[in-house]
């Protein structure tokens, strides 16, 4: 995150109080033995992508799951896995089969992309996850095979960390695999070791994602963020194939989680309240612990250019991405940070 100005003075500046209303800052406050510290963030618009970025500039754009990794920006659109430099935002290559050996399977219907320990996994909602090898691209194996009725019931998130893949599928359920089940030589119809409950839904995109020793995924339906201790899945990961493991909620009256990403600080949601939609960031901490009191808490940028439908975040350093799937785009949001001193 970058430190844009600090400036002492005994009255807080009309221009930034200006600045906030538009932008729908926050602040956070400090005290010191000389004044108090007040920190705001506040978001602007930097770049976008459209669909004239891929390629030759003439096919779509319907993005749906992102991920950032090794400074790539990895976007599910439609059938096919596009990859951007995500400092420059130059396009790179369309990934549109899976290729291993003589084995050739068009991509289709994804819906969603992580990327952990050198492999890239694609979620499909033609029940398939799709693992590729991150730095050649080519295929590592496939789960599933396309039938629904099978290993998934399309596949609509993946997120994969410290030796673990959870896989949201077809309404309340999440199938939990362990990484070294996926192998050049392991079969297509894996067994789950472990199965929770998301208590609501249907056949929308998801989001989840892992921090501080929990799996959190945004319950649209649930109107609530639903956390999973990972502890707590491993030592009941047999019991659960019988009786699913439900989450910890904390459900709002009103708003509906779309999308979440986690950083270094900040839980990176977005929300929907009515026919809005808001960016809101959270502290990390403080999300963690429930608290939802929002940093950032914006359904447009400075009054102007509102936020559709964003399915999917993610962030690098000062740069968030969003997956605005209602104006068929990807959004470059700068986070910035102003601290200011009040003198006593």
């Amino acid at each position: 995150m970058e430190l844009k100005n600090k400036i002492n003075m005994n009255k807080i500046p009309f221009i930034l109080l200006l600045l906030c209303l538009f932008t729908s800052c926050s602040k956070d406050a400090d005290g010191e033995n000389n004044g108090t510290i007040y920190k705001y963030y506040y978001p602007t618009d930097e770049a976008t992508i459209t669909a004239s970025a891929i390629g030759a500039g003439t096919g779509a754009l319907d993005p749906k799951g992102i991920a950032v990794a090794n400074n790539k920006l990895y976007i599910c659109n439609g059938d096919v896995l596009e990859i951007f430099d995500a400092t420059t935002l130059k396009y790179i290559k369309t990934i549109a089969n899976y290729t291993k050996g003589t084995t050739t399977i068009a991509l289709t219907k994804l819906s969603s992309v992580c990327i952990d320990n050198g492999r890239i996994y694609v979620g499909s909602v033609d029940s398939r996850l799709f693992v590729f090898d991150e730095s050649t691209n080519t295929g590592i194996s496939t789960v599933g095979n396309g039938q629904w009725w099978n290993t998934f019931v399309h596949v609509f998130a993946v997120v994969v960390k410290d030796g673990l893949v959870f896989v949201k599928e077809k309404e309340t359920s999440i199938k939990v695999f362990e990484t070294s089940q996926i192998t050049e030589s392991s079969d297509w119809n894996l067994k789950p070791i472990a199965k929770l409950n998301t208590l609501n839904g249907f056949d929308q995109i998801y989001s989840l994602d892992i921090a501080s020793g929990n799996l959190v995924v945004a319950g649209r339906d649930a109107k609530s963020y639903l956390y999973y201790n990972i502890a707590d899945i491993k030592a009941n990961a047999a019991s659960s194939l019988t009786e699913p493991i439900k989450p910890v909620t904390a459900p709002f009256t009103d708003a509906k989680p779309i999308a979440i990403s986690f950083s270094e600080d900040w839980a990176i949601t977005t929300e929907t309240v009515g026919s809005l939609n808001y960016l809101r960031l959270y502290p990390k901490e403080e999300f963690m612990n429930k608290n939802y009191t929002p940093r950032i808490n914006a359904n447009d940028i400075m009054g102007a250019n509102p936020f559709g439908t964003i399915v999917s975040t993610a962030q690098l350093n000062d740069r968030i991405f969003l997956s605005d799937n209602t104006n068929k785009k990807i959004r470059v949001i700068k986070l910035n940070h102003s601290t200011i001193t009040e003198q006593k």
